[in-house]
């Protein structure tokens, strides 16, 4: 097959920034085989993920459209003009197949029906349950994954609404070359003005209320009364822009530059694009949000073989180790947040063992590749039962 001859999958998508979805579907779409597939990426609008597309010298299609909220009424939604967008789009690009997420999906899905080309989606958010009105709409799409076990069963309720087998978890996969041991994070270091042998905690996280950043702030405190040489630095930014985010983000730098524990200790980075020298600079990496859909920062950290300390509630049970690969914790318990990392900045043999248990966790279960040999498989079989 020549380049000519490839298959155009269409990811649709209301986001635009670059969060952990964006950057799982990155990692996704890198391994494909680019000889037998050729990625189109379908956005309302400019942003991080469209570069990083471009960049990737992938084709990107801009059409204005509003995500579906979770109240959408499909037959209300499949009329939108959107609908007729895509299906003009899925026509003039020869799109052979459509993967869309959650917010997109009743535009996609439609289209993907009239031009009679398979549609693939991927539930990120355990609090998408269906209304009752939406059932039926969500036995439609010819295969359903889901980030997380914690997704699945959130998704599809108790009872299920549809038989739990037609819902397959496929934990999104981390990129082990770009994620690995021994980078360098001196320069991350360097910016946020800490030595080379000062103990260091990160957060990778963008501005939202359930990321926690200030039980994370209430755990610096903890540990820096503690350890007071320790330092702490997060990275992150509102990237989607909600009016809300910004009022939160506000909120905590405010306590953090006006905390005179903090003030000298706790440096917000911004937005970084190499994460993974933020996770090589820290000795522990930390999520602290009130729940994770999956949360890929601790499958990340793990492959660059650092023990994290993370709440448990969704997708963190299912990713680390607890006592293995890091430590896990109930949300909103700082004071247990800052125990953990207290045991592993004095314990640097400890540290060493946790990481090598975490980066060995990711190769054999969360790696990119095998995420994409999963999702490649499951296209080729419908794309076998349903030819364009």
């Amino acid at each position: 097959m020549g380049l000519a001859d490839r298959l155009n999958i269409l990811f649709v998508t209301t986001y635009v920034g670059m969060g952990g979805g964006e950057t799982s579907l990155l990692a996704l779409v890198e391994q494909l085989d680019p000889l037998r597939y050729a990625p189109h990426l379908l956005v309302p609008h400019d942003g991080q993920l469209a570069e990083h597309w471009r960049a990737r010298g992938w084709t990107v299609h801009l059409m204005p459209f509003r995500g579906a909220s979770v109240y959408f009424v499909p037959a209300i939604y499949a009329r939108f003009p959107i609908r007729q967008r895509i299906a003009h789009l899925i026509h003039a690009a020869n799109i052979h197949a459509i993967h869309s997420d959650y917010h997109s999906l009743p535009f996609a899905l439609p289209a993907a029906r009239a031009a009679a080309i398979p549609l693939v989606w991927t539930c990120w958010g355990w609090w998408f349950h269906p209304k009752r009105w939406q059932r039926g709409f969500y036995c439609q799409p010819d295969h359903t994954f889901a980030a997380s076990w914690a997704i699945k069963d959130g998704f599809l309720g108790d009872p299920p609404f549809m038989p739990p087998e037609r819902v397959e978890v496929l934990p999104p996969g981390v990129d082990t070359e770009r994620f690995r041991p021994g980078l360098d994070g001196a320069i991350v270091r360097a910016d946020a003005g800490v030595s080379a042998d000062t103990p260091l905690v990160a957060l990778i996280a963008r501005f939202q209320d359930v990321k926690g950043h200030d039980t994370f702030q209430d755990m610096a405190r903890i540990v820096a009364r503690d350890l007071p040489d320790a330092r702490f630095i997060v990275a992150g930014e509102n990237v989607h822009g909600a009016a809300a985010d910004t009022a939160y983000k506000q909120r905590i730098l405010h306590t953090a530059q006006t905390d005179p524990l903090l003030r000298e200790r706790l440096i917000y980075l911004g937005f970084r694009a190499d994460a993974e020298r933020v996770m090589a600079a820290a000795d522990v990496v930390v999520c602290s949000s009130d729940f994770e859909s999956y949360g890929m920062v601790n499958v990340e950290a793990m492959a660059c073989a650092k023990p994290v300390v993370s709440t448990r509630r969704g997708g963190p049970s299912e990713t680390v180790a607890d006592g293995e690969t890091g430590f896990l914790v109930d949300p909103r318990d700082p004071a247990a947040l800052a125990r953990h990392v207290i045991t592993l900045l004095r314990d640097p043999g400890l540290r060493s063992r946790m990481g090598a248990a975490g980066r060995a966790r990711v190769e054999a279960r969360f790696s990119a590749r095998s995420m994409a040999g999963t999702f490649a498989a499951r296209l080729e079989s419908l794309l076998r039962a349903k030819p364009r």
